[in-house]
């Protein structure tokens, strides 16, 4: 891994490959950059791809704070201009999907498009207030065992124990002030309308077998908006079925980023949305 310190930070990335037309991956809640290995490895063979460990997660530091989309945004913007990553395809999972969005919202010549896979994006009301009490939970001293029920409506009967066991020990290692704050500022106080309209280039969002976003209400603010879906996987996609994930990525990336950056138009004939439901 590579270490930067921002303001006394260190933020840590894995970088690999070489090729024009960068990656930046950024992985999901209480995770880090090993969530997305089939992903760096896929984007790797062809493309400079990094991975970060956002702040208060993996191997970088965890300083008492609010944790936001936009701190994590800047986080971001600030380590492309460090390495000099100029103009990379942003694919985010999970809460790593609300930063990509934020990053395109509030640096607009930064990225030349966004994917987000299975992101909590403008949820109901009833998602909302369901969650409200998991937000409580992990605030007090049982938040783990509040995390490791919560944990079910992440993923179905026919996912890997293994995904669940891992994504639970990476919970243990995030300290509890990330991970209560980070929760509720993507999740049940997080409203992604004005990130979608400022967001100037090319979006896809990939959704789980249950998506965590409501993908209607996103294309009413972005009626352009790119889509596909996976078949029999929980939240953990990029792991579970990168067989799904990575062509899907790929080609968004052939015949959307690869032409410039600029958001799609609504002709049909450009329109490459896949649904696998």
């Amino acid at each position: 891994m590579n270490r930067l310190k921002r303001d006394d930070v260190t933020l840590a990335f894995q970088e690999v490959g070489s090729g024009a037309l960068p990656i930046l991956l950024v992985h999901g809640w209480a995770c880090d950059h090993s969530f997305l290995e089939p992903q760096i490895a896929f984007f790797g063979r062809a493309h400079r791809s990094v991975a970060v460990d956002l702040r208060g997660h993996g191997m970088s530091e965890a300083p008492e704070q609010n944790y936001t989309m936009a701190g994590f945004a800047d986080d971001l913007a600030w380590l492309c201009a460090q390495i000099n990553l100029e103009r990379p395809v942003v694919i985010g999972h999970s809460m790593g999907g609300n930063v990509a969005l934020e990053l395109a919202a509030r640096y607009p010549e930064l990225p030349t498009a966004i994917a987000l896979i299975d992101s909590v994006i403008l949820p109901s009301q009833a998602f909302i207030e369901a969650l409200q009490p998991l937000a409580k939970a992990l605030k007090g001293l049982h938040y783990l065992s509040a995390l490791e029920q919560a944990s079910s409506l992440l993923f179905l009967p026919t996912d890997s124990a293994e995904r669940k066991s891992q994504l639970l020990a990476s919970a243990a290692k995030t300290p509890q002030h990330v991970i209560a704050s980070a929760f509720p500022n993507h999740v049940t106080e997080y409203d992604a309308t004005a990130a979608i309209k400022a967001c100037c280039v090319p979006i896809a969002y990939i959704g789980a077998a249950a998506p965590m976003g409501d993908v209607n209400r996103f294309r009413k603010i972005c009626p352009n908006l790119i889509t596909g879906q996976t078949i029999g996987s929980g939240h953990l996609s990029p792991l579970e079925v990168p067989d799904q994930i990575n062509p899907m990525l790929e080609r968004f990336v052939e015949v959307y980023a690869a032409r410039g950056g600029n958001r799609p138009s609504a002709s049909p004939k450009d329109d490459i949305e896949v649904d696998f439901r």
